[in-house]
């Protein structure tokens, strides 16, 4: 077969972010910030600065209410989030003191990269790529309602 655009877009994105997520991951882990896996970091990332609700992160990461909870409740061993008392039977989410160092870390890592980023590429390529994987999302969401 022979190897579409589309195909190989979605090789080369998946690339990318398994590339960024293991490097961020390690940074993150010789800082020593224990469970700072890829996987953990993509949950953590999905969360707002202040409150959280379960229901919010299962729709932002589309995946169950019961995956979000396993996952805070694995976050809130390692110390990085809390659970505390919200409305109703719903608990609030928040980052803990040492989840805010987490994150700050994170986006210092992220902030280097770019760094590099913009040193090593013609000026404005990473923000033409960014622009154009949009596009190319609206393009594809676009052809999928289309088609319901």
């Amino acid at each position: 077969m022979v190897d579409s655009q589309a195909l190989q877009l979605v090789s080369k994105a998946a690339k990318v972010h398994n590339s960024i997520s293991k490097y961020l991951s390690g940074y993150l882990q010789n800082k020593g910030f224990i469970g700072a896996t890829p996987s953990a970091l993509n949950f953590l990332s999905a969360l707002e600065c202040g409150e959280n609700y379960g229901s919010q992160i299962a729709r932002s990461l589309d995946v169950s209410r019961q995956m979000v909870a396993k996952s805070v409740k694995e976050m809130c061993s390692l110390g990085y989030l809390e659970q505390k008392t919200g409305h109703g039977k719903q608990k609030v989410i928040v980052f803990t003191e040492l989840g805010e160092q987490l994150m700050a870390e994170a986006r210092l890592c992220l902030s280097g990269l770019d760094k590099l980023f913009c040193e090593q590429m013609a000026p404005h390529a990473v923000d033409s790529t960014i622009a154009n994987l949009e596009q190319i999302q609206l393009s594809i969401e676009f052809l999928a309602g289309s088609k319901c």
